[in-house]
């Protein structure tokens, strides 16, 4: 069996945290709160700090095999959680994507497919991109007979502020290949990824 690992590095911006943290207090101030209070006086820092992990993924080594035993049925991982920052408000969205491939020569190390989750979701984003990328990005570097990404998620822009739908969940969907064009192959996919009416 050949193994072979790619190391996956995402693209970082020069990045300023004195800047971020500045703003920050900036920010909180020009809302009225009084960040020279015991409670508040590190906020500014602690907001820096905390966008700034929401939005950097972390790199990984993608690592596939051979499809030694031509294994060729559906392929999938359910529930992987993804939080996110929505790109129109700075707030989070949070929830799961179910991700699944059909194999062609390669399979891949499972744990990378919370990693490609990560790789794009750790980013200012919309949902309907994200299923996209992580789909479009699993087709490129595993090369697979089909693709197909959900993504089920609460965005914090809907539910705390405006709407306030609370509970409410948004569903994104994208299939590639065998599992787009293969009706049998997609309603496979679906109701593995317990997606559609209950």
């Amino acid at each position: 069996m050949t193994i072979q690992a790619e190391r996956i590095t995402h693209e970082q911006a020069v990045r300023d945290p004195g800047a971020a943290e500045r703003a920050a207090a900036a920010f909180l101030t020009a809302l009225g709160l009084d960040i020279t209070s015991a409670s508040l006086a590190e906020t500014p820092a602690r907001m820096a700090r905390a966008y700034a992990e929401l939005l950097t993924p972390r790199d990984f080594a993608l690592t596939t095999f051979d499809n030694d035993e031509g294994y060729d049925e559906l392929v999938l991982a359910r529930s992987i959680p993804i939080r996110s920052v929505c790109e129109h408000h700075l707030l989070p969205f949070v929830g799961v994507a179910h991700i699944g491939y059909l194999p062609g020569e390669r399979i891949l190390g499972l744990s990378k497919l919370a990693r490609v989750v990560e790789l794009f979701a750790h980013r200012a984003q919309v949902q309907e991109r994200l299923t996209k990328q992580i789909a479009d990005w699993l087709e490129k570097h595993l090369a697979p007979r089909g693709v197909g990404v959900v993504i089920e998620a609460e965005h914090m822009c809907m539910t705390l502020r405006g709407v306030q739908a609370v509970g409410s969940r948004t569903v994104t969907s994208t299939m590639l290949g065998t599992l787009r064009h293969d009706a049998r192959s997609r309603a496979e996919f679906l109701a593995a990824a317990a997606v559609g009416p209950k």
